[in-house]
């Protein structure tokens, strides 16, 4: 048997070590390769709206915005080196529907987040699935339930229908008034705000003296104001959203009521205005700041984020901007914030960055988050207006 020289037994060591050498450079390259072809994957929003159907004029400034920041981002580079790639689905405010959306998101789309869900019944139709599927989910509608009890996957931008009748309560206290009668409608903002206002009212001392309701096609409601009428009531609450509060308005008028009347943030828009006419005088609501920009004082810490949103969405759509709107810039920027927070798309890392969101200043107010609060805004976010000359004014 020839024996091996030393010449030979380096030769074959150093053809190891080649080989070695060329099996780690191939490994990294492709390490490489793959990262490269990662960071060339978009960033991936996913979003269910109620674009049409009755909650339209929440849903169709809420893609506008979307699709409005999405290309500017984009624009200036994306995040991370990503792209962003906006999913959309629109629901047409039925649940239904935005689950069998949400469901697609999650498992045919592979989002990485998605900020979505006009109401609260469709938001809650998807709850479910991003729980399941451990995606993140900025909702933007506005009852408690989406967020009580906290829910590990779920955020929202919204101030709660429960801050509505607490911020609503306060000026009927500071008016003296306690008297209070009710109507409200049947979707699940209207049952949901309802229901928190029963619980909060007699912390302000507001006695309910009358408590009505009208359906979700229900095109007349002097009925149900004629009892108001009668009721020995000193001030209305209209717990509602979408057509039924502008109608409400206009036969508060015509069956003589002249009581204050007061509307949900549901419906903080100047499109409420308009369909109300000049039935909607005097009327007051709580609302963000995003409406009253203009009239802000210079040292708002809001004026600043709400004035350039309000100009660059009514430059690019020739339109009026909402608070709806608002709340999807702000689920917007949380969840870029949090994907820039962790570094990248994983969703675990994104979801614990959302939880500890802290002093993010937003359309709809500044924004701290904690493993108990998914929703991160107190009472001094809102600001109670009331519409004055067909306009929005500050109530001082």
């Amino acid at each position: 048997m020839k024996r091996t020289t030393h010449q030979e037994t380096r030769a074959m060591a150093f053809q190891h070590r080649a080989g070695r050498l060329a099996r780690g450079l191939a490994l990294a390259a492709t390490a490489l390769l793959a990262t490269a072809a990662q960071a060339q994957e978009p960033l991936r929003i996913g979003t269910f709206l109620s674009v049409t159907g009755p909650a339209a004029f929440l849903g169709d400034p809420e893609l506008k915005t979307l699709e409005l920041y999405v290309d500017r981002i984009n624009a200036e580079g994306g995040v991370l080196g990503r792209k962003l790639q906006l999913v959309s689905y629109d629901d047409s405010g039925d649940a239904e529907k935005a689950r069998t959306f949400a469901k697609r998101l999650i498992e045919q789309d592979k989002v990485d987040v998605i900020v979505g869900g006009t109401t609260t019944g469709t938001t809650m139709a998807a709850v479910p699935l991003a729980e399941q599927a451990g995606t993140p989910f900025i909702s933007l509608a506005g009852a408690v339930p989406i967020i009580e009890p906290t829910k590990k996957w779920v955020f929202k931008t919204p101030h709660t229908d429960r801050m509505a009748c607490e911020k609503i309560f306060a000026d009927v206290q500071a008016r003296k008034l306690t008297k209070v009668a009710l109507i409200s409608g049947s979707g699940g903002f209207d049952k949901s705000m309802r229901g928190e206002c029963l619980k909060v009212a007699s912390r302000y001392g507001v006695e309910f003296v009358a408590d009505e309701t009208y359906g979700a096609t229900d095109t007349d409601m002097t009925a149900q104001l004629t009892k108001i009428k009668g009721s020995g009531a000193q001030a209305v609450l209209n717990a509602g959203f979408g057509q039924g509060p502008a109608i409400v308005t206009r036969n508060y008028r015509q069956v003589g009521l002249s009581l204050p009347l007061y509307q949900s943030h549901g419906v903080a828009s100047h499109e409420y205005i308009k369909l109300s006419g000049p039935a909607a005088e005097g009327v007051r609501l709580p609302a963000a700041a995003l409406l009253v920009s203009e009239i802000l004082p210079a040292n708002d810490p809001q004026k600043p984020v709400v004035s350039s949103y309000r100009k660059q969405y009514e430059d690019k759509f020739k339109s009026d901007v909402s608070t709806f709107g608002g709340h999807a810039y702000d689920g917007l920027m949380l969840a870029i914030n949090a994907i820039k927070s962790a570094g990248s798309a994983d969703k675990a890392k994104v979801r614990d960055a959302l939880e500890t969101t802290k002093g993010y200043v937003g359309t709809g107010g500044v924004v701290n988050m904690s493993a108990n609060d998914h929703m991160g805004l107190d009472l001094t976010a809102f600001r109670m207006l009331e519409i004055r000359n067909g306009a929005w004014t500050l109530v001082k």
